[in-house]
């Protein structure tokens, strides 16, 4: 055999079976633009929401800042209403119109023509209740005027030194003259026995 035989062409390298295969370069210069204008439009972005955000707070400040315009009108009622000007009122007497500068005479009031009035009221009977005590006393009223009326009776309760124990009232409505009714005054509260009973005073009132 002549030694003159060419050298064998060098062994190329054998691709590992566990890399990922190689990428043709037209797809890699598309990813490379793809990922370019990712970055470029979300600068954009980030660029438009800084604007935003600055022009919001801007606006809230100014509005913070400057205090409500004042009105240089002078204040008024709100309402527009005049104040009330309040009149004294004079009343009159019901009835007549006086004459100004003339006193006013008042009638007087009617009394009941006769003799006086306790001598329209007599003790019947004077007695003290034997169970709890009380003293009352039995009255007998004759209208002695020469009109209608009415009586008021106040009648004391006296022990035997004649100091006052108790008292009583005893009334009557609308006696003609000359008629005559019985009354009763109660007592209230225990009374020795011997206690004596009083008339105090007599009112007639005419009707």
């Amino acid at each position: 055999m002549s030694d003159n035989l060419p050298p064998p062409p060098p062994e190329q390298p054998q691709p590992s079976p566990w890399a990922p295969p190689a990428t043709p370069p037209g797809k890699q210069q598309r990813t490379g633009l793809i990922v370019s204008l990712a970055v470029g439009g979300g600068l954009v972005v980030a660029g438009a929401l800084v604007a935003l955000v600055y022009s919001l707070l801007d606006s809230v400040s100014d509005s913070i800042a400057l205090p409500p315009a004042r009105s240089d009108a002078p204040y008024s009622d709100p309402y527009g209403e005049e104040p009330y000007d309040e009149q004294p009122y004079d009343e009159q007497p019901y009835g007549a119109d006086p004459v100004e500068g003339e006193p006013v005479e008042e009638e007087p009031e009617p009394v009941a023509s006769g003799p006086a009035a306790e001598r329209d009221v007599t003790i019947t009977k004077c007695a003290r209740d034997s169970l709890i005590g009380w003293q009352h006393a039995d009255l007998t009223i004759v209208n002695g005027s020469r009109s209608p009326a009415g009586y008021v009776v106040f009648v004391e309760f006296l022990d035997a030194k004649g100091a006052v124990l108790t008292d009583s009232i005893a009334t009557t409505d609308d006696l003609a003259p000359g008629a005559s009714v019985k009354v009763k005054a109660q007592g209230v509260g225990e009374v020795p026995t011997g206690t004596t009973c009083r008339v105090k005073q007599v009112t007639r009132d005419p009707m």
